[in-house]
């Protein structure tokens, strides 16, 4: 598996972006966006949480359409940098549990670190909230999105999955992947 940024088809490089992939049921779909981003001209290496990587999507299937393996635990010292530094990042699906990390600035995950690290260094960051409604009612939820907003991180809509909504078979409606791109193109 190659771990260096692509090139497009005049050799020129192509925009890296990190994708955080959260542990929410939705995330085996991750893949859409992989692929939607890669149509639009980014190569994408994925950092999943640890709870994530516990079968919440298919690991394997992601490498193989990134052609990375997916991180989620810290390089050692001496070990090279496995992707290189992101032109933007995407959290999708992103959990009540990573919000409240990140706008906190507890860095106890490689997801999490990376996602303070990016706002520090002023990449581009648009997130999916992927929270249940009753958890989006708590205080902690609302004070967390004010304060990334407040640093200029990009929210599409909430997104709580709950089954019956606008789907007429009454299942879960769809998560809007691609809406993460949109939001780092400015659309």
């Amino acid at each position: 598996m190659s771990e260096q940024a692509g090139s497009g088809s005049d050799g020129a490089a192509r925009p890296f972006l990190y994708v955080v992939v959260c542990a929410a049921g939705v995330a085996e779909g991750v893949g859409g966006l992989i692929d939607a981003a890669r149509t639009r001209g980014w190569e994408v290496g994925v950092i999943a949480t640890p709870v994530a990587m516990g079968g919440f999507f298919d690991a394997a299937a992601v490498e193989e359409r990134t052609g990375r393996r997916v991180r989620s635990a810290w390089r050692t010292p001496g070990d090279p940098r496995p992707f290189p530094a992101p032109d933007a990042v995407v959290v999708a699906p992103a959990t009540f549990n990573t919000l409240n990390k990140w706008a906190a600035g507890l860095a106890d995950t490689l997801a999490v670190a990376t996602l303070c690290e990016a706002c520090g260094l002023g990449v581009p960051v648009a997130v999916l909230p992927c929270v249940a409604d009753a958890l989006a009612a708590h205080p902690a939820y609302r004070e967390s999105l004010a304060r990334l907003r407040g640093m200029g991180v990009r929210f599409g809509d909430p997104y709580a999955g709950n089954p019956g909504g606008a789907e007429e078979d009454g299942g879960r409606p769809e998560f809007g992947w691609e809406r993460a791109l949109d939001l780092l193109e400015g659309r």
